[in-house]
């Protein structure tokens, strides 16, 4: 597989590269030159099968994407798209997104799929939304037997390339009342899957009048997801 963001993706990372993006974020570079150079790259949720609710959470992408073009400057699709694991046009997002209180069960195809995704460049950022854990773990466990989840250095981009999170991943929801814990799968020496385990961003990332959270929180949450847009726009291998 190799990844076609050719409407939006290499362009960035081409643009990231270069200094262009970075100096955009400082207001160098307006909105409407980014819009022609990206066209309008989005995030993408991923439809996944075994029971869980793959949709929960419905107003925290919208959101998200109206913060990234806010703070940055990059313009965003308004949407986010929706994919299944194997559908031809996986290849066009650079960040893919999954979330759920239940199970997740991924097939044979599914695993092959999302391998060559994260192979050619991809990132999949999994976020419990409590109840999936044991699921998801048993899955990236078939995605990648070798490769065991662990802890995301504090000094890791995700961390720094725009807010700055010197403690880490922001708590947002109670769950079991532990440490919330950013957990990645390194493929290549990249951060390919990030896993936030006991923070629950999406809840941050939805309409205020859904959880009730305080705004701090709220904020803290997406300021961190603009970072992991921002780590997916960068990271991947250069078109």
């Amino acid at each position: 597989m190799k990844l076609r963001v050719a409407a939006g993706w290499d362009a960035a990372n081409r643009l990231f590269q270069a200094g262009v993006i970075t100096a955009a974020l400082c207001g160098a570079v307006s909105g409407t030159l980014l819009a022609q150079e990206l066209s309008l790259p989005t995030i993408a949720r991923l439809h996944y099968e075994g029971g869980g609710d793959w949709y929960a959470n419905p107003s925290s992408l919208p959101n998200l994407l109206a913060v990234i073009r806010e703070q940055t400057g990059i313009e965003v699709a308004d949407r986010p798209a929706e994919v299944r694991p194997t559908d031809p046009d996986l290849a066009d997002y650079p960040y893919l997104y999954m979330t759920g209180h239940g199970n997740v069960r991924f097939g044979e195809r599914d695993l092959e799929s999302l391998r060559a995704y994260l192979a050619a460049g991809g990132f999949l950022h999994a976020d419990d939304n409590y109840g999936m854990d044991a699921s998801l773990r048993r899955e990236l466990g078939r995605l990648y037997p070798d490769r065991p989840l662990v802890e995301v250095p504090l000094d890791h981009p995700v961390y720094r390339i725009f807010h700055a999170f010197p403690d880490g991943l922001p708590k947002v929801h109670e769950h079991d009342g532990r440490p919330a814990q950013g957990l990645g799968i390194f493929v290549d020496g990249r951060l390919a899957v990030f896993y936030s385990y006991e923070s629950d961003l999406g809840d941050g990332w939805e309409d205020p009048s859904v959880h009730g959270d305080p705004e701090p929180v709220r904020q803290a949450a997406l300021r961190m997801g603009v970072n992991l847009f921002l780590y997916a726009l960068s990271s991947s291998p250069a078109g």
